[in-house]
């Protein structure tokens, strides 16, 4: 006769219902740096730098997102400068931002954002409630939210 339980007699263990939310809009970044499309990318560079990001939209004069410009972008035009012999900065960020920009719901779950990520390989995504840019969350964003969560929250 084998040894079936080596903790012994225990209570039944309660099953706690958290139903607990995890929202993109709380935990985005709202405070928002971004661009227009008509600024040197001189000026990205600095902001970038500045603020510490690695990436923002651009807004057209309307305030509609209309591209992302990121660290990746910039590089690739230090690079082009330095490949055809031509100085840094005097083109446009329209030129070199991203325009296929996809969105992010604010009230997306966390966990369908992370899986966005994920498939999209994009390391930030504006954020959109109503139609309107209200922040950006970021692969870091996501990473800050998951040290909060328990394990008995993955439904």
């Amino acid at each position: 006769m084998g040894i079936i339980n080596f903790r012994g007699a225990r209570k039944e263990q309660q099953v706690q219902n958290h139903d607990v939310d995890f929202k993109v809009g709380d935990y985005m970044s709202k405070s928002l740096i971004t661009f227009k499309p008509n600024q040197s990318i001189i000026e990205v560079m600095q902001s970038l730098l500045q603020n510490d990001v690695s990436g923002a939209p651009v807004l057209n004069d309307k305030g509609d997102v209309v591209g992302i410009i990121s660290e990746g972008d910039c590089l690739l035009h230090v690079s082009d400068s330095r490949y055809y012999n031509m100085p840094i900065g005097y083109d446009k960020i329209e030129n070199l931002m991203a325009k296929d920009v996809e969105f992010i719901d604010a009230n997306m779950n966390i966990f369908d954002a992370t899986n966005r990520f994920l498939m999209s390989k994009k390391r930030r995504f504006p954020v959109i409630r109503e139609g309107k840019l209200v922040g950006i969350i970021s692969q870091k964003d996501i990473l800050q939210a998951s040290l909060k969560l328990r394990g008995d929250h993955w439904h």
